[in-house]
Parts: structure tokens; sequence; C-alpha cells
């Protein structure tokens, strides 16, 4: 006899790991499920005879191993590659516009580069699945090291557009696809606070980049142009992280070195909740799945709201400089101004994923913090003194960066398998990576010192990505009462043959869970 679980929507309702631990009474409160059900759940002969408080224990030090080795390596890489990323805004103001001779069009050009590789290379994010995670993230953080690296060898606008545009490719193989490994190792309500954490290290490495940037640039004499010596001290270290990595990352829970045998029997008991089966195959894709993604419309509404929060995630690091010295301030002084707005994204980040994964209220957190970013940028298009445009930045980033954090895992709570979710993120980063060919032309030198134009199109996106949030919110309430209606809320009466298997007719997903015999 099979006994389904059925998979509802996040945000509208509870996780999809609720319903599974609803009905088989192993997750929420440990002390409270029974050997009979933890061994329907468990086939290894590991674990099957472990009581469920043992069980539960050896859980949670799973899970902080995990953290400690996979969640903290991806968040020092990925601030490594936002500083490579972002720093031509510091290096702009630090001489390289007047060394290398560039226009403001020359500055834009620069920026837009990155990211129309960053959007043609998307599609790696399915690498993830096809090559064996330590070995691809390696290939992927040595390669962007070097390009950011030798950007501080060049002399000249063609030779700094190639730069940026294999930094994009590199970084394309990296970022985007970090949320869709950490579905291979976190069940749906753990994947948005270590999502928030990762994705942290964004507004972290801003705030770094400006205080590192003051350090450097205020050297009166230095051995080499203060811009080359930025890009030599921030590309450097990636070099070293890549060897790291190579060494360090994790393929999957069961291939941990880390981990004891029992660990990863139970590590193999958390991926049945997940997908219905112990193992991840790695170098294999489900084209099936891959269609269903491509037909699901929660994929372009999320896609739509990535785009959105790109168009002021793109531009607001590498303009702020600029805005905040012709506010002004001195370029020293402006470097230094960039670092709180962002340490306070970077809390926030944190703080509202954590949030959302313990609410089920994703689309309302997205909502709150599109609105406040949208009064943030109303502000920086209307007022002209310093004091409230600060303010603004503030409100701004604050927004911007937690809405980005939480929108991610959105994407992958909402899809039923490896490849769904990573057909979805692809999807997700395909569009959405559109929004910085916006973002970073809407600031030009001739409409400062206040951008009035660019703060309303910022202004304006962010309101969209509110109603986008409100609107996706009320769909997902939508399908799931259609599922309540048809199965019950807890899936009960849901029958089939021995397997696993995904249930997708527009109206959100189902997961089978069969138990054996």
């Amino acid at each position: 006899m099979g006994i389904f679980s059925r998979f509802r929507s996040d945000d509208a309702g509870s996780s999809p790991d609720h319903e599974i631990a609803r009905k088989n009474n192993i997750h929420g409160d440990p002390e409270k499920a029974t050997d009979n059900s933890l061994e329907t759940r468990l086939e290894d002969s590991t674990t099957n005879q472990l009581p469920p408080h043992e069980f539960a224990a050896i859980e949670k030090r799973v899970l902080k191993k995990l953290d400690r080795r996979l969640v903290s390596l991806v968040f020092v890489l990925y601030l490594l590659a936002y500083l490579d990323r972002s720093n031509i805004g510091n290096a702009r103001i630090a001489g390289m516009e007047e060394d290398l001779s560039l226009s403001s069009p020359d500055y834009q050009w620069l920026l837009t580069i990155f990211y129309i590789s960053y959007i043609i290379f998307e599609w790696f994010a399915l690498m993830w699945k096809l090559v064996p995670p330590h070995i691809w993230a390696a290939f992927c953080v040595m390669g962007w090291g070097l390009t950011a690296t030798l950007q501080s060898a060049t002399f000249s606008f063609s030779g700094m557009m190639a730069a940026r545009f294999f930094l994009g490719l590199f970084e394309a193989g990296f970022g985007p696809g970090i949320p869709f490994l950490f579905s291979f190792f976190y069940l749906r309500h753990e994947i948005g606070f270590r999502c928030g954490i990762f994705l942290s290290a964004a507004p972290l490495a801003t705030c770094f980049a400006g205080a590192l940037a003051y350090g450097i640039t205020s050297d009166d004499s230095p051995p080499i142009a203060n811009w080359r010596l930025l890009f030599l001290v921030e590309g450097l270290p990636c070099l070293v992280a890549a060897v790291a990595t190579f060494f360090l990352l994790p393929d999957s829970p069961e291939k941990a070195s880390f981990l004891t045998p029992e660990e990863k029997s139970v590590a193999r008991s958390r991926a049945r909740l997940q997908t219905g089966k112990a193992d991840r195959e790695i170098g294999r894709l489900n084209f099936r799945d891959l269609g269903a993604a491509l037909l699901d419309p929660k994929n372009y509404i999320t896609a739509l709201m990535y785009f959105s929060c790109n168009v002021s995630f793109s531009s607001l690091p590498v303009f702020l400089p600029t805005i905040l010295s012709e506010m002004g301030f001195t370029r020293l002084t402006a470097q230094a101004l960039t670092a709180p707005p962002y340490f306070l994204a970077f809390l926030l980040v944190i703080l509202t994923t954590y949030i959302a994964d313990r609410t089920q209220q994703r689309g309302l957190t997205i909502l709150i913090l599109s609105l406040v970013a949208t009064v943030g940028y109303i502000l920086l298009a209307t007022t002209s003194s310093t004091a409230p445009r600060y303010v603004g930045v503030f409100l701004a980033a604050a927004g911007v960066f937690p809405a980005i954090g939480n929108i991610l895992p959105w994407v992958l709570n909402n899809q039923g398998s490896d490849t769904r979710r990573g057909m979805g993120i692809a999807m997700l980063n395909l569009i959405g990576q559109c929004g910085p060919l916006l973002g970073t032309r809407v600031y030009p030198s001739n409409e400062g010192p206040y951008y009035r134009k660019g703060m309303w199109v910022c202004a304006g996106f962010m309101a969209f990505n509110a109603l986008l949030a409100l609107g996706l919110r009320a769909l997902l309430a939508w399908e799931n009462g259609r599922l309540d209606a048809k199965y019950g809320r807890g899936g009960e009466g849901m029958e089939g043959e021995e397997g696993v298997g995904v249930e997708d007719g527009g109206r959100g997903f189902s997961i089978r869970v069969f138990r054996r015999g």
C-alpha cells in the first residue's frame, strides 16, 4: 500500500516538509514520534533502530556540521565573488576613469558587459547536477580569481571589457547555482535561512569593499596606481580559495568525509524527505521535469520579481560611491560612507530569511521589504539635502538585498525535484539577470548629482516587485486550496504504486512518498 504526502506550495500554508512530518510524525516534535513511524521512514539498518530523540540529536549534529563546512565556505566564496564584481565602482573614483580615459558610456559598458556574459551562461546553474560540485566550484573560483586579478594589468577600455566579460562568465557558474546546491543538503524549511546567510555576503562584501578601498586609496604615493592595487588585493585571495574549495566542498551529505557513518545514514533519511530517494544522481537530468518547469507560471513570476530587484541590486553598489561623492563628500569619505547602509542590509538579509522560514510567509516578507526600498528610492528622487538622501540610501539597501535573499528560496521551495529546482533557478537567473542591463545604465554622469531618473526607475521596479509578490502569494493560496479540496490537507487518500513521482498540472506540485513493502 502506498502512502502519499502532498507537498503544499510554500508561503500560503504549511511547508512541504512539515506536511510530511505531520503525516509520518517524525519532524516538528521528535519526542512524540514512535519507533514504528520512524522505521517506516528509515530503511538504513543503522538508523531504523534509533529512538526518535537520538535520531533528532544526530540530525542536529549533521546540520551543525553542514553549516560549519558548507554554508561558511560558500559564504566566503560569494563574498569574494561579489567583492570582485562590484569593486569597479570604488576603482572608478580611485583613478581608473582618468587613467583609462573612460567616458560615462564607457563605464556603463564595463558594467553591462559583465551581465551580458552572466546572462549568456546562466545555464551553468545546471552544471552543479552534471559535474561533482567540488570540481565545478573550484573551476569557477579559479576562473574569476585569475580574471579579477588580471584587471589590474589592463591599460585600455577594450582590455577591461574583455576582463569583465570573463569575470561574468565564471561568476555565472557559481553564484546562481548555490541555492540549488543547498537543496542537495537541506530540507525545504531549512533552505531559506541558509540562502539568507549565503546572500548576506553581498552587502557585507560591499560594506567591506568600501572600508578596504578607503584603506588602499588613502596612500598618496602608492607603488602602483590605487585602482590597480585595489584589483590585486581583492583578486589574489580567490586563487587560494579555489584550491581550498576543491578539498573542502562536499558533493552531497552521503559523500561528506566529515560525517560519521551514523550521521550519513541520518542524512540519507533526510534525502528521502526531500525527494523520496536516499541518494542523488550526479550527471543526470530528468527532461520531463525540465519541460514541466518551463511550463510552470510561478517560475516566470519569480523571474520577473528577480528582474525588478536586480535593476536596483546591480546599480546601487557600483554607483553609490559616485552618488555619495557628488553629495559633496570627498572621495575618501564617500568610500567610507558606503559601508554602514550595507552592514544594515547584511543583518536584515539573515534576519528576514530566518523569519520567513519560521513563519512560512515569504511573500509578505518580500512585499514589506520591497515597499521599504520603494520609500528609500522616492526619498533619493525627491530630496536634495544630504541627510534625507543618506537615509534613503539606508532604506534602499535595507529593502533590495533582503528581498533578493527571500526570492531565491521561494523558487526552490515550490519545485518538487532536483531537476525542476535546477531549471527553476536557471530560468530565474536567465530572465532576472536582464535587470542589470537596465540598472547599470540609469545613472548617466550628465544627470548628476541627484540622478532623479535613475532613482524613479528603481522606485518603480521595487513597487512592481511588491505587486508581484502579492500576486504570487494569492496564486499559491488558490492552488493550495484546490489541492486541499481534492486530497485533504495532509493528502490522505492518495494512493498509487510504489515509487516516487511528481504531479503538476498547473496547480502547484505534489511529491509521492511511499513505504516499501
